[in-house]
């Protein structure tokens, strides 16, 4: 008779019952078994998952099940980052309210979710909006006040003019807004920061102990945190062209060397010698105004064209009191780095370069390359960054750059200008305070009250949570709760005065800052952690594995490895301070894109067809040639997502899982093929098949290895194949593991075809029944309804979700015979294949006795045999 097909629609939804109905998946905190703790970023609730969630989880859910067969207490949950603009934007363009919009999506997200059959604690779901989540961060942030790690000041900061709000320097990305692609503005606001530059210094070197992170991500980290030492250098103004009152000007330099190199002095815009310049100075001060409002992001202003405006101030050179230089305001300087002054040395520096050339300033090789001529090295368009030796630099010459560094710092510092050092040596970080106050409405609101009397003051903790109102409206621009008519009117704590709530919320990279330290108890009403549940010895954290993005290699990671921190040093977290053990970036889902005559088409819309070697595309509505383009991310911009309820409706969850984990390496991005999800349909199809075609014959026949006889391959292979996919899994070798049950697929094809025609033997039968148990309990992490399924149809009883790993017998791992290169005279001749444990003499005979050595030695006796137990024999003739 024959198979019928697996029919997943029907299979997923019975066993994700099975599931719930046991509630294999609620993890308990006073389990005895060894604990871990496997976490995927958490999703903004967008109303839709994309195929970049359905890989991201799955490679969480293979971790989760299969650290649970291996009989760990698992923590697997999930949650929703559910603040931000992108709900104040639908409640504006709606006309609903955020809360109402946000949950709608919440929910049908985790109905996506659930049809995927993540193996998640659901009764541990948080979601970052709700009061009695943001009521336990709104505690924190007036411990952390209390602990010195929150601090409230004017500043400069990134405006974004179109979502009006302030961003974070690292939320800056290529000088625009990383949520509204607008350019930002700089704008001084008063407003609330997290003291992150406190531990610049730990969060840099606890990189180093980060060992199971990648390698790029701790480089990015340690970029942005940015370590350097340098020189605090003061110039003394020349006192003919200084403005009244200023007689310094002090640069924070790493290349106190190119010192005698120096052709220029920049400063920034914002600069307070900038500012008194330009009281008489019109138009300085309209250039002040103008490179105000262009981007503020580093990398922004490395690849702007470099502008700059001669101040007329000039500067005197600390070893030549007869040379001075130029000062300008220059748009690649801010306030924000170093002292917001530098000085400028072209020969050695391409931004500095490029300025001289512009405005004809002296160029002065300081440094050249080791047996270079001094007379006629010369420095046009490419500044030279490498060492070598000190030239033009009198006192320096000849050093090396780093012999003439201490030296000018050792000069430096026993001079002395208005009374201090002209000179002192300096750690500077890149890494500066992370802004948190944002100008709107759906964020978790900062506990703070505004006394005229009593200045900033916290709200009480027997007040907390500061809820949100929801009578809010957003027919004009700006903070909604600037506008609500009563709801920022409230009496001083302290005084009993009419007062304002600070109507800023909070950065939603705060929400995702702890999340992780919340899910090991969601059920805590009096504080954000439970520590005996947290940390310590019977704690969750850190958690094991991290699963996400490498887009947030810089923003929400490092802001969590500070959260942590500041968390352990208010009592929130006993002993740990990094909060992510291991972390995995997985690749992107990209796709091609398709490009009709009206614009960008879905993969939906088109067919491919295949002409004489080439493909084309046509609209599937009217035949309508479609052009084939690059491919690129999913996105809904051009149109080439996948939506994952079609595959799932179409092929079922454990098929578009399956495909998500053979296709490529997990750190690569995988390219989303029609094909490439059919070929998965069909290895699904055909494991059941091997199981449905099997299991009639194997009625009765209980599981065993077999060591002799036609079963015996089968059993090593199946054991050698259980012992690796576990390794790969352990390894996050995800298509490593796929490829070797392909293998044990293959090599049960033979034995099943015996059995279902009665051919096979008891032995075989034994070996077959157990190899495919093991297939099944393979699986079972990767494509877990297909596993039940199978498990049910071999007579199995209860779960496999609930069943162990499989074991191995080491001894069927490994291979009896070895195969050895044989080299006569150190060049390789032939091969021998001998038994693994054969002794010495044992090898060396039966290598002489190889045709190839016998020819080589003609008769004769070889001088030596060298043999290498189990790598190489080698016979010198």
């Amino acid at each position: 008779m024959a198979t019928e097909r697996y029919n997943a629609r029907a299979s997923e939804p019975k066993w994700q019952k099975a599931w719930d109905a046991a509630k294999l998946f609620e993890t308990k905190n006073d389990d005895s078994r060894p604990k871990y703790y496997v976490l995927e970023m958490f999703p903004y609730p967008s109303g839709r998952i994309h195929m970049g969630h359905v890989r991201n989880y799955t490679m969480g859910d293979v971790v989760a099940r299969h650290r649970r067969a291996l009989g760990y207490n698992v923590l697997h949950p999930m949650g929703w980052d559910a603040f931000g603009l992108p709900a104040e934007n639908a409640a504006r363009d709606r006309g609903v309210n955020p809360r109402s919009w946000t949950y709608q999506n919440i929910e049908a997200m985790k109905a996506q979710l659930k049809v995927m059959g993540l193996s998640l604690d659901w009764a541990r779901e948080i979601a970052t909006c709700d009061p009695s989540y943001y009521k336990h961060q709104q505690k924190m942030f007036l411990d952390f006040w209390k602990a010195g790690l929150v601090e409230r000041r004017s500043a400069k900061v990134n405006w974004d003019p179109e979502d009006m709000t302030v961003l974070a320097n690292e939320q800056v990305i290529d000088g625009r807004g990383w949520r509204s692609g607008a350019l930002v503005e700089q704008r001084d606001l008063t407003q609330w920061f997290f003291k992150i530059t406190s531990m610049s210094q730990d969060l840099l070197d606890s990189l180093d102990t980060l060992d199971k992170w990648p390698e790029k991500v701790k480089l990015m980290q340690a970029n942005w945190i940015g370590r350097s030492e340098g020189l605090l250098l003061r110039w003394k103004l020349d006192a003919a062209t200084a403005p009244s009152g200023e007689t310094e000007l002090e640069v924070y330099t790493t290349r106190p060397d190119t010192i005698f190199g120096a052709s220029f002095m920049a400063i920034a815009a914002d600069h307070p010698l900038a500012k008194k310049a330009a009281e008489d100075n019109p138009k300085l001060a309209s250039f002040i105004k103008d490179i105000s409002h262009r981007g503020t992001a580093a990398a922004d202003l490395e690849t702007a064209e470099k502008q700059g405006f001669d101040t007329g101030i000039r500067v005197v050179h600390p070893f030549d009191p007869a040379w001075t230089l130029p000062v300008y305001v220059a748009n690649f300087v801010l306030m924000e780095y170093g002292t917001g002054a530098i000085f400028g040395c072209p020969a050695h520096d391409q931004r500095d370069l490029d300025f001289a050339n512009k405005y004809g300033l002296p160029v002065t090789p300081v440094v050249m390359p080791e047996g270079a001529d001094a007379a006629t090295f010369r420095i046009l368009e490419e500044a030279y960054v490498d060492d070598g030796a000190m030239i033009n630099s009198r006192f320096l010459d000849g050093m090396k750059p780093k012999d003439a560094f201490d030296a000018v710092a050792e000069r430096l510092s026993g001079d002395v200008l208005n009374g201090r050092p002209q000179g002192e040596r300096k750690v500077q970080f890149r890494l500066r305070d992370w802004l948190i106050s944002r100008q709107r409405y759906w964020g978790c609101p900062i506990p703070v009250i505004h006394c005229d009397s009593c200045g900033a003051v916290p709200v009480p903790a027997s007040a907390l949570p500061i809820e949100l109102p929801t009578d809010v409206t957003f027919d004009r621009p700006g903070n909604p709760l600037d506008h609500h008519p009563t709801w920022k009117h409230v009496e001083c704590p302290q005084c009993g005065k009419d007062a304002r709530r600070d109507t800023d919320t909070m950065d939603t990279f705060v929400d995702s800052s702890w999340y992780f330290a919340r899910f090991t108890d969601p059920w805590n009403e009096t504080a954000p952690t439970t520590l005996s549940a947290v940390d310590g010895p019977k704690g969750w954290l850190p958690v094991n594995q991290y699963i996400g993005g490498i887009e947030h290699a810089i923003l929400h990671l490092l802001y969590s490895r500070f959260y942590a921190r500041a968390m352990k040093a208010t009592g929130h977290l006993n002993t740990v301070a990094e909060p992510f053990e291991g972390l995995f970036t997985q690749g992107m889902v990209v796709h091609e894109t398709y490009k009709g005559p009206d614009g960008w088409v879905t993969p939906a819309e088109i067919k491919v067809e295949e002409f004489d070697g080439s493909r084309k595309a046509f609209l599937l509505t009217d035949g309508t040639p479609i052009e084939i383009g690059a491919i690129e991310k999913m996105s809904k911009s051009k149109k080439n997502v996948v939506d994952p309820d079609d595959i799932i409706g179409s092929y079922g969850a454990d098929t578009a899982r399956w495909f998500m984990l053979s296709d490529s390496p997990p750190e690569r991005d995988v390219i989303w093929t029609e094909a490439g999800v059919e070929g998965a349909h069909r290895f699904v199809q055909r494991l059941w098949r091997l199981v449905s075609e099997a299991a009639p014959g194997l009625t009765g026949v209980a599981p065993a290895a077999a060591h002799d006889g036609e079963a015996a391959a089968l059993s090593k292979a199946a054991h050698k194949i259980v012992k690796s996919v576990g390794e790969e899994i352990e390894k996050l070798g995800f298509n490593k593991a796929v490829a070797r049950i392909y293998e044990l697929a293959n090599a049960l094809q033979g034995p099943v075809s015996d059995i279902a025609a009665g051919k096979a033997s008891a032995e075989l039968k034994a070996a077959t029944r157990e190899a495919l148990d093991m297939l099944v309990g393979l699986i079972a992490p990767m494509m877990p309804h297909l596993a039940e399924e199978c498990h049910a149809e071999l007579g199995g009883a209860g779960l496999v979700a609930d069943k162990p790993w499989p074991a191995y017998d080491p001894a069927l791992t490994v291979d009896s015979e070895i195969v050895m290169p044989v080299q006569i005279n150190g060049k390789k001749r032939g091969d021998l294949t001998i038994a693994r444990d054969a002794d010495q003499s044992a090898v060396e005979k039966a290598a002489l006795a190889l045709d190839v050595v016998q020819k080589a030695l003609e008769g004769k006796t070889p001088r030596k045999v060298i043999v290498v137990p189990q790598r190489i024999v080698n016979v010198v003739v």
